[in-house]
């Protein structure tokens, strides 16, 4: 395989972010390994037979070629951001690399037992009862931080675990929100400020889905 590195992706080949600033260095790169390449919209196509296919950032405008996107993608932009995991929450605004706001919290959420019987039952009743809270806190932190930006944002951009976003945005006040999520999901552990600092770099990366050509 030319060129390794980046995450596998389901069905093959694997994908790799790429700083918007540094889209045509991985451009020029991507020749340099793969031979020249012909461009189909955001599909490039290697002379060796290596295919890339570009996925602008969130909130990035619509662009349907590489000159376009290799323009765009560096523009700074507005974008919210909500990372979820257990009984922890992060929520800020991103402008360009930097964040305008952002607020951190924990809220303690027992983990799972084994036990049976009586206790069992009262151990889970104490664990939802406090998984409903810290989903409440995170529904709190994420409208005090992120709702009176909302028609400034260009994209939320989510992260953590899929079912504790999910969860927080099933608040109806967070509906206009909810309406600005963006597809792309950030693998991330337990929200902190750093692991905050960390996503914006993933949230304005160019996503790029590579495949090699056969051996």
């Amino acid at each position: 395989m030319k060129g390794g590195g980046g995450r596998p992706a389901a069905g093959g080949g694997r994908w790799v972010d790429v700083a918007p600033e540094r889209l045509s260095r991985w451009l020029a790169n991507f020749a340099t390994r793969h031979g020249p390449w012909t461009a189909d919209g955001l599909t490039l196509t290697a002379a060796d037979g290596a295919t890339a296919t570009l996925t602008p950032p969130p909130g990035a405008p619509p662009v349907g070629d590489v000159d376009g996107l290799v323009e765009i993608a560096p523009q700074a932009r507005r974008i919210g951001l909500l990372l979820v995991r257990k009984g922890a929450v992060a929520a800020g605004v991103a402008y360009g690399g930097g964040l305008t706001s952002s607020k951190v919290d924990t809220h303690y959420v027992q983990g799972r037992t084994a036990a049976g019987g009586w206790s069992q039952q009262r151990f889970a009743r104490r664990r939802d009862n406090q998984a409903r809270a810290a989903t409440a806190d995170g529904a709190a932190i994420a409208g005090r931080i992120l709702l009176p930006e909302v028609r400034t944002l260009r994209a939320l951009v989510t992260g953590g675990d899929r079912a504790a976003v999910d969860a927080v945005l099933e608040a109806r006040e967070l509906a206009p929100l909810a309406a600005l999520r963006d597809d792309r999901f950030l693998d991330v552990p337990e929200p902190r400020h750093a692991v905050l600092l960390a996503a914006i770099a993933q949230a304005r990366a160019v996503q790029i889905l590579v495949r090699d050509p056969a051996s």
